[in-house]
């Protein structure tokens, strides 16, 4: 069987996390063929069945890219005969020929939440998302198969649509980063003394503004031992803006910008935490969050769905609208050892129920019976192309 990956939209963060993560647990198939299209840097384990494949023209351009599905990679799809055509960007921007069928996921959220949007102002990204809408939702309406990453994602876009043949994947957490009854090396970035730790890129939607303020509304008896560490990309307005905030309260020494912090480290920072923090309004299936749960440190997280979905009962949540919410769910768990130790036990015991090895044989087995034909599916009318 042969399955083509038109991975060229997994750049960054969760899409090259979970391509990574889908390639290393290959089913043990000899006819299996995978043929990847993805940019140069996205690792994958040396298996004789992977092959990448490189285009004839740049597409790292996304109008060249759009060209690129539309007009060319329906012709090498012919070629080998391709069985399966997985697009886990969320947009199927290519007519397959005869006898190949598609698969898409949905990943981002954005696009389907306004008041996220609204946050953005005008500007390029928000048009992006807007235009991204409408888009995602033509592919997962005339798609063989979607491929949900939440219950509450699916939830929304059936709502909006007719999804011929959907089914929930959540993303796992890797072995590496389930450290809750294990020991790991403090980081060197994360200095001396205890922190609490952020892990997420800088964005209107993840409320870093609304942490500091908490952060410093907390009594100075509370914080005077404690910094707060934000890890993750600083390239962007957001972070200017909560940069200046930091610099006008003066917590300069206590507020800490790592920047991008190399993946591999990751999981010493998340275990050595005093706890740590995810405060995004608006995901799809937060592998952050899955992650910090494999800590088994105190875990405080947006009340916004779908993080209730994946944190579960047990762990702390507040409102990330509200810097007074998280502020108070922050105060309870630094100084109420019993409510801390409770949060941490139920992360350990929440990150359990989340596996790559589930997830990626899951995948795996609804794209192989796809392409033999074993799948029920519902067939849309074919698309035009987008």
């Amino acid at each position: 069987m042969k399955i083509v990956i038109n991975a060229f939209s997994a750049r960054v963060g969760g899409g090259k996390t979970y391509l990574t993560n889908l390639l290393s647990e290959l089913p043990a198939d000899p006819d299996l063929e995978i043929h990847l299209f993805a940019q140069p840097d996205l690792p994958f384990p040396a298996d004789s069945r992977i092959r990448r494949i490189a285009t004839a023209w740049p597409v790292t351009n996304p109008l060249l890219r759009t060209f690129w599905e539309r007009f060319a990679l329906p012709g090498y799809l012919r070629r080998v005969k391709a069985d399966v055509l997985f697009c886990p960007g969320g947009v199927v921007a290519t007519r397959a020929p005869e006898g190949c069928r598609t698969a898409t996921m949905f990943r981002n959220m954005l696009p389907f939440d306004p008041a996220a949007r609204g946050r953005l102002g005008w500007s390029l990204q928000r048009l992006r998302n807007h235009i991204l809408r409408p888009v995602a939702l033509r592919s997962m309406a005339h798609a063989d198969l979607t491929i949900f990453i939440s219950d509450y994602a699916r939830r929304v876009v059936e709502q909006l649509t007719h999804i011929p043949n959907p089914v929930t994947i959540p993303h796992g957490v890797a072995p590496a980063f389930r450290t809750f009854d294990r020991d790991v090396p403090r980081p060197a970035g994360a200095g001396g003394g205890e922190y609490l730790l952020y892990v997420s890129r800088f964005d209107v939607y993840k409320h870093h503004h609304e942490v500091v303020e908490a952060y410093a509304a907390l009594p100075a008896s509370v914080r005077a031992d404690i910094r707060l560490l934000f890890a993750g990309e600083t390239e962007s307005r957001e972070y200017e803006r909560v940069h200046s905030l930091v610099e006008s309260l003066g917590l300069q020494r206590q507020v800490i910008f790592l920047g991008p912090i190399p993946y591999g480290e990751l999981p010493g920072f998340y275990r050595h935490a005093k706890a740590v923090l995810f405060a995004s309004s608006c995901e799809n299936c937060p592998n952050i969050l899955l992650e910090a749960l494999g800590a088994g440190r105190p875990l405080l997280s947006s009340d916004v769905m779908p993080m209730p979905e994946f944190g579960g009962p047990g762990i702390a949540y507040f409102s990330p609208f509200a810097s007074s919410s998280i502020r108070d769910t922050l105060e309870r768990v630094l100084t109420e050892p019993d409510f801390a130790a409770a949060a941490a036990k139920a992360a350990a015991e929440r990150s359990l129920a989340y596996d790559w090895h589930d997830t990626a044989s899951a995948t795996w087995a609804h794209l192989r019976a796809l392409g033999s034909g074993r799948a029920q599916i519902s067939v849309a009318e074919p698309s035009d192309g987008l």
